[in-house]
């Protein structure tokens, strides 16, 4: 019989990745959302015998309890994403990343999933005490966002679980995201840079020189099957950066990577002497414990978008459907 995992949020930038590729590795894929971003980044899948659909919200223990049926891993991704949207939201944030996510694993657990893998982020380290090292999954957690904080509280309720449960959680810290998806975004860092000086614009950079670790997304879904694959041993009750220590760039160093692909690119600087969030990350973790390695850099991902930017794949990449927030 066939392994069944459910996405939560397999609609979105990263869900629609991580579902195909589990897909081609033979699990069953079942998707749980709300559909607020609309569900085009799936239709295809309905097509699959492998893959099922419910409408539902991580919210809602009746809508979880439905699409649990049958389900042996659980990928928690569905969440109120990134600090913009979360300002602007701060009660649905707490509903949904945080009351969402442990009503999620509860009922997952009381439903007989074996894993629960929760997407949590990189930006928990706010900012780094040692602007000379890296960061890694032991040091101090200092979250400067709602988005973060609410991943450090379901973090810490994960690890805080009693070793007897059946359901494995596993936190993926998920460095800052790029790349290609069935549900475009140009509202991320290296998306965007290389949007707007594809489309022949001056680019504006606030704060050039702080630090931030960045992975492909399709490498971050790399991860999740990393994970499920893992002995429950090696990946229960812990966590893990994802991403790869030589992919730490100042935004200063992605410019200079796009003007190697756009040598006439205009760039304008804008001096900004603070920053919240000033991080360095180390990924040696996940290389020790699973083995794992990235297949994309970000001149990969800064290729892939003024690709589709130049070619017409996307006829207005200025569209809101194309942002969070």
């Amino acid at each position: 019989m066939k392994q069944t995992v459910l996405v939560s949020g397999g609609a979105g930038y990263i869900g629609s990745v991580l579902v195909r590729l589990l897909l081609a590795k033979g699990y069953r894929v079942k998707v749980i959302d709300n559909l607020s971003f609309g569900g085009e980044p799936i239709i295809d899948l309905l097509n699959e015998d492998n893959f099922s659909f419910v409408k539902g919200d991580v919210r809602n223990a009746d809508d979880l309890r439905n699409a649990l049926e049958g389900v042996d891993h659980v990928a928690h991704l569905a969440a109120i994403v990134g600090d913009p949207a979360c300002a602007k939201q701060p009660e649905l944030t707490r509903e949904v990343n945080l009351e969402g996510s442990k009503l999620f694993y509860l009922l997952a657990d009381e439903c007989g999933a074996k894993r629960f893998v929760f997407a949590s982020t990189c930006s928990n380290y706010g900012k780094m005490e040692d602007p000379e090292s890296c960061v890694n999954e032991d040091s101090l957690l200092a979250p400067v966002s709602l988005y973060a904080e609410t991943k450090v509280e379901v973090e810490q309720f994960l690890l805080n679980q009693p070793a007897s449960r059946t359901c494995k959680p596993t936190s993926l810290r998920f460095s800052t995201v790029y790349g290609l998806s069935p549900r475009p975004r140009f509202d991320l860092t290296v998306n965007e840079f290389a949007k707007e000086l594809a489309m022949g614009r001056e680019l504006v950079v606030f704060g050039e020189q702080f630090w931030r670790p960045y992975c492909h997304v399709v490498d971050l879904c790399r991860s999740v099957l990393a994970v499920l694959d893992a002995p429950e041993e090696a990946v229960g009750f812990d966590v893990f950066n994802v991403g790869d220590t030589s992919e730490n760039y100042r935004k200063q160093m992605i410019v200079d990577e796009i003007l190697k692909q756009i040598p006439d690119a205009r760039i304008k600087y804008v001096q900004k002497d603070e920053d919240p969030r000033d991080y360095r990350v180390s990924f040696q973790k996940i290389v020790d414990r699973l083995g794992f390695s990235i297949t994309k850099r970000v001149p990969d991902g800064i290729a892939q978008v003024i690709q589709v930017v130049r070619d017409g794949f996307i006829t207005d990449p200025d569209k809101q459907e194309y942002r969070n927030s």
